[in-house]
Order: C-alpha cells, then sequence, then structure tokens
C-alpha cells in the first residue's frame, strides 16, 4: 500500500472518529438532565445521602474473582495514571481546555491521588464502599476541588458550581467472590452553573467514561493476583 492510500485512510478513519464523537457529543447534551435510574442491584443507599437527585450519573461495575475486601483494597491503590490511554485523556482534557500541565508529584493510589487534590471522603462503610466528594466549576481550564465537611455536602447549594460524588465499591457474593461498581453522579448548583456544565459534559464525557472503563480490567487482574496470592494454602488429600 502507497503512502497516499496510507494517508487517505487515515485521513478518511479520523473523520468518521470526528464524527461518532460529535454524534456521542449531541446525543449526551439532549440527554442532559435525564439521567438513567438504577438497576435494583446498582442503588445505593450511602451515596443517595449525599445527592439524591442528580444531572448526570456515570456507572460502570465488573465481576472479580476475589473477596469484596482485596477488590476494595485493590481499588483505593489503584493508579490511573498508569495507564497510557488515561494519560492521553488527560493530555487531550488539557489541549481542549487550554490547561496548564499539572506537573505536581502525586502520591500513588487512587485516593491518595484525589484527596491531595482536593476531594473529601463522605463516607465510608469498612471492606464495601467509600463515597467520595467535592464541588466545583470542572469547565475551568484549572478547576480547584473543594472538599465539605459530609454534613453540609447534600445542603451546599452556593451559585455557579457542581457538587460531584463517585463511589469505589464491593459487593461480596456467595461464591467467595465480588461485583466491584464505581459510580459517578453530578448536578449543577443553579441555571448558569448547569448551562456550562452541560457543555463541557457533552464534550468531554466520552472520555470520562472511557477512563472508568480501562481502569476495570487492571483492577481485577490485580485483586485477583492479590486474592491467589494471599489464599490459605489447601490441606492435602488424605491417602
Amino acid at each position: 500500500m502507497s503512502l497516499r492510500s496510507i494517508g487517505r485512510l487515515t485521513v478518511t478513519a479520523a473523520a468518521a472518529a470526528a464524527g461518532v464523537y460529535a454524534a456521542n457529543a449531541a446525543v449526551t447534551f439532549a440527554r442532559y438532565g435525564h439521567p438513567r435510574q438504577p438497576r435494583p442491584d446498582e442503588s445505593d443507599e450511602l451515596l443517595d445521602r449525599f445527592m439524591p437527585i442528580y444531572d448526570v450519573v456515570e456507572r460502570h461495575h465488573v465481576r472479580v474473582a476475589a473477596p469484596a475486601a482485596v477488590t476494595l483494597a485493590t481499588a483505593k491503590e489503584s493508579d490511573m495514571f498508569d495507564s497510557p490511554v488515561a494519560r492521553a485523556i488527560f493530555k487531550g482534557r488539557e489541549l481542549l481546555l487550554g490547561s496548564a500541565p499539572d506537573d505536581r508529584e502525586r502520591p500513588k493510589g487512587m485516593l491518595a491521588i484525589t484527596t491531595a487534590l482536593g476531594w473529601g471522603i463522605l463516607a465510608e462503610t469498612p471492606d464495601r464502599e467509600v463515597v467520595v466528594g467535592a464541588v466545583t466549576k470542572p469547565w475551568e481550564a484549572n478547576p480547584v476541588f473543594r472538599s465539605l465537611p459530609a454534613p453540609e455536602f447534600a445542603a451546599f447549594d452556593e451559585p455557579d458550581y457542581v457538587k460531584i460524588v463517585w463511589t469505589l465499591r464491593a459487593d461480596a457474593l456467595d461464591s467467595g467472590e465480588s461485583i466491584f461498581r464505581t459510580e459517578t453522579r453530578a448536578v449543577a448548583t443553579d441555571a448558569e452553573a448547569r448551562r456550562q456544565f452541560r457543555r463541557y459534559w457533552a464534550l468531554l464525557s466520552p472520555g470520562i467514561s472511557l477512563l472508568r472503563w480501562i481502569s476495570l480490567g487492571p483492577l481485577k487482574k490485580e485483586a485477583e493476583r492479590r486474592a491467589r496470592t494471599h489464599a490459605p494454602a489447601q490441606p492435602a488429600a488424605a491417602s
């Protein structure tokens, strides 16, 4: 195949990808404010305490051959910046919004990274779930994440902000395995914030969703590795 043919295919593929992305953004914009309600297995009373009504939601899950405690611990310690795709998504956001590169040293682990950025832990059920939240203006090039005490979060209504909560959760199964779930909810505090966040969400939510989805495979693999490593030795069969 000639270089000219390769170039044409590349341009065609890029145009097709751009078209799909634009269509997705249009659908997301139209559906804003009408989030899909959870199925019975997805319902989360702990999360509902902080944000029972929301403008948008992202939910992802994966079955893991590891106990819930191991799965949740692995999720807390995972590092989103280990993935080249994740780093590319963050770089894409920088380019789209004109953000200044964030070259700060970061701690290791999902919870450590996010709390260092300003997020706060709102609630936690040991070995099962942690709820994290912040208020911010995500459409800004370099948004600031502001944590609030748990009793104040649900009632916060300062204008021109978006409240965001997300979870790391592991539901135990009778088989000794678990289902890992992550859910992100967001709600704007007034009409102006809703207008700006709607455009932001339509443009960037595909990358946010992809970021959540691609994190499931490595998390599953690592949790299952930990479960095998620490599994008690089986007694030898009687002769």
